[in-house]
């Protein structure tokens, strides 16, 4: 699978058309897995979906509310940047409820769109009612509808399997040479994303190659240095929210994620002179949502030159604010002087060696019996739970997977003590590790 997937599919649609319901559909994988980890930010609107081997990024744009059928010019600005953003677009509309004025308003605007748009009619549950109705919305005049019941399933797999040949599509990534190191560099704006970026390829005298960003929204650069390959992602920056702009501010957003989603260390600009702020904070939740390798940087550090005491608190505050993360590397940056720019790239060479590692099962089975046996697995409903033994499900980053008798009974804080000691006896000090829990099979639940 390509992991860099940076297809963006979006569900626009009126609200109460089931778009959360398709969403929790799409993004149901693995249901055998149980994570119980609290999210960072578990803003549920964005997720990254695999579907048969097929990689794609999911946003639900909330409803396009209209007003008494009209839609106001806030939601039309929504809907649009939406379509802008978006790669392929499932438009959807309520079976149920029939043909709206809204939806007609809302399919011209689609008809107008280059890329490919799927006009969805949901809560149709059976091929005996599909006939019916549908029947009222091909007045659309558009070329296929899809039926579907979001709810119970019901044409989910024919509409997904129509998506594939679109998502093959976007799958193509400029050549890279293999063993790129792709690092994406993200912050609020005004942050000096840029400015770093050049102070890197300035102050390393690279071979460096411009290639159009794969993306519209992200300027790539490739660098090669000490027989390695890097390609920098420089992204838009991700604004504040305004009042205004609440629902808008998710797609001012996308711009980065789509970034991220194509990155293996994510590279966090924290501003010397402001602190670290909420937008900060969340920004760094959506690349641990993504399961990347972090990096932060306090960028403009000379401007506390000299000033021991505020150098002391930004420090503690930074640390205070990624708790939840103990493990990403924070450096002290300068784009301006190139202060700490020299130290980067060991670091980055650690991280992502870390983020790419594997180990044999039985280096595991081995670790995990030691930790319990160290410290026993709690009571569950009167009987106590058994980890009978683990294997790595992945890399990028370390995933594994403990089979259990009872994956709903662990708790968040044993999940923790298991996360640290394979953390330790693995020495991945500097990335996320994953631990999901599944029933052994075979067994009934």
């Amino acid at each position: 699978m390509n992991e860099h997937l940076h297809t963006l599919v979006a569900l626009i649609g009126r609200p109460n058309v089931g778009k959360s319901t398709l969403f929790n559909r799409m993004t149901r994988s693995r249901d055998a897995l149980v994570d119980p980890t609290p999210g960072v930010t578990r803003d549920r609107h964005y997720a990254q979906v695999n579907y048969e081997e097929h990689g794609f990024m999911l946003v639900d744009t909330g409803g396009i509310d209209a007003e008494k059928d009209i839609i106001t010019d806030h939601i039309r600005k929504q809907a649009t940047q939406a379509m802008e953003e978006a790669d392929i677009i499932f438009f959807l509309m309520d079976g149920r409820q029939g043909l709206t004025p809204s939806d007609m308003d809302i399919v011209n605007m689609l008809r107008r769109q280059e890329k490919p748009v799927f006009y969805i009619v949901n809560k149709i549950d059976s091929p005996e009612i599909e006939t019916e109705l549908l029947t009222p919305f091909w007045e659309l005049g558009v070329e296929q509808l899809w039926a579907l019941s979001a709810d119970h399933g019901y044409g989910f797999k024919t509409l997904m399997e129509e998506l594939i040949p679109h998502l093959e599509q976007g799958e193509v990534e400029s050549e890279l040479p293999e063993n790129t190191i792709r690092l994406a560099f993200l912050g609020r704006p005004n942050v000096g994303k840029s400015s770093m970026v050049n102070a890197i390829i300035g102050q390393e005298r690279m071979v460096v190659s411009n290639i159009s960003g794969t993306t519209r929204d992200s300027v790539d650069t490739l660098l090669s240095r000490d027989a390695h390959n890097y390609l920098l992602i420089d992204t838009a920056g991700i604004r504040r929210k305004g009042k205004t702009t609440d629902k808008i501010e998710k797609f001012s957003i996308l711009k980065a994620l789509k970034s991220l989603s194509r990155c293996d260390i994510a590279l966090v600009l924290i501003d010397a002179e402001e602190g670290i702020t909420e937008q900060d904070t969340k920004i760094i939740g959506y690349t641990q949502d993504q399961g990347k390798a972090l990096i932060i940087l306090i960028n403009k550090w000379d401007l506390l030159s000299g000033d021991k005491k505020r150098q002391n608190f930004l420090l503690e505050e930074v640390q205070r604010a990624t708790n939840f993360i103990p493990f990403a590397p924070v450096f002290r940056v300068s784009a301006l002087t190139g202060t700490g720019i020299k130290r980067l790239f060991p670091e980055i060479g650690k991280v992502y060696r870390q983020f790419h590692e594997r180990f044999p099962t039985s280096a595991l089975n081995r670790l995990l019996e030691a930790a319990v046996s160290h410290h026993e697995p709690p009571m569950y409903r009167g009987r106590r739970l058994k980890m009978y033994y683990t294997t790595q499900l992945g890399s990028c980053p370390p995933t594994f997977v403990i089979v259990t008798n009872a994956p709903k009974g662990i708790h968040f804080s044993y999940q923790r003590y298991l996360t640290n000691r394979f953390r330790e006896g693995l020495e991945l000090d500097r990335v996320p590790v994953r631990l999901f829990f599944r029933e052994r099979s075979g067994r009934k639940k």
